[in-house]
């Protein structure tokens, strides 16, 4: 009898996990083949010459010659510094939110509406929001210079065109494109916070500069380490609206790793080589989000 319950007990599990198993499937099947496989390639051809167009017969191994050559690379590297420059745009994003997240959530009437509009340049299209953009911002008959000329400034930047401030106009631009993200997740985790704390802060005398200090910011720890992990990841990833906009000019003053790898692979057909600009931007992220998962510990109140 015991025999048969503990039979029993264990052809159960043995279904639960294989059920577990079963749903778990096309989510890990998508990751081996659309991740892990791709990137393990990626790795292999790192250390390859090679080109797809000419076939599998034309690789050539080349050890760690890829990787000394992106050292001595000054475009790779010009690409590298703007990546980090554009770094900036993530706690420039965070702090903007939050001050209007806090206003909207607190001082804002028809909060869903504000939500909405915050909201619409991140879920439109890429290419659309770079279109009007880059209308805004024409050197001549652009609305930004025709208002910067009508108050008397003559020789305005012409933003897109020009080396010194293209990248600060892309920096810009994407700023206003996560802002309505960041505000919505702001907002939710400041929906989260137990009001009790607010009123038991507020009978002790405190003031809303201290209850923001010492409430808000810890409460909010985990919601700005998400933004700041995530946002950091991203300015990495940044392609579209730079292939759009700018195609890495003027004299790649715009120009970033993806699209620096992206223009390696398919206009030089260097496959090799752009396979070692990804690997390098793989250990970035990495070692990018490591070193904040090693600091949150410190910071991140859960």
């Amino acid at each position: 009898m015991k025999r048969t319950k503990n039979s029993v007990r264990l052809s159960m599990v043995a279904r639960e996990r294989i059920a577990g198993y079963l749903f778990v499937a096309p989510l890990m099947l998508g990751l081996l083949v659309l991740t892990l496989i791709p990137v393990i390639g990626s790795l292999l051809l790192s250390f390859t010459n090679w080109n797809f167009v000419a076939g599998m017969g034309a690789m050539k191994f080349a050890g760690f010659d890829n990787f000394v050559r992106l050292v001595h690379d000054s475009a790779f590297v010009k690409s590298l510094v703007n990546n980090l420059i554009f770094i900036i745009t993530v706690p420039i994003t965070m702090i903007i939110a939050l001050v209007l997240a806090v206003l909207i959530d607190k001082h804002v009437y028809m909060k869903d509406a504000f939500k909405v509009i915050y909201f619409l340049p991140y879920i439109s299209s890429i290419v659309a929001v770079a279109m009007v953009w880059q209308v805004l911002f024409h050197p001549s008959l652009g609305p930004v210079n025709k208002t910067l000329m009508s108050l008397g400034i003559d020789n305005p930047p012409k933003w897109l065109a020009d080396i010194d401030f293209a990248l600060p106009s892309l920096m810009m631009i994407q700023v206003w494109i996560l802002l309505g993200y960041n505000i919505i997740i702001y907002i939710a985790g400041l929906q989260s916070i137990p009001k009790d704390l607010y009123e038991a802060a507020e009978i002790d005398g405190a003031n809303a500069w201290v209850k923001f200090r010492s409430i808000t910011l810890p409460c909010i720890s985990p919601t700005t380490f998400f933004l700041l992990v995530t946002g950091i990841i991203g300015t990495f990833k940044i392609f579209d609206l730079i292939q759009v906009l700018t195609q890495g000019g003027p004299a790649n003053s715009t120009t970033v790793i993806v699209y620096e790898l992206y223009d390696t692979a398919f206009n030089q057909l260097k496959t090799g080589y752009a396979s070692s600009m990804a690997m390098i931007l793989f250990l970035i992220c990495l070692l990018i989000t490591g070193a904040q998962m090693l600091a949150q510990k410190k910071w991140v109140n859960y």
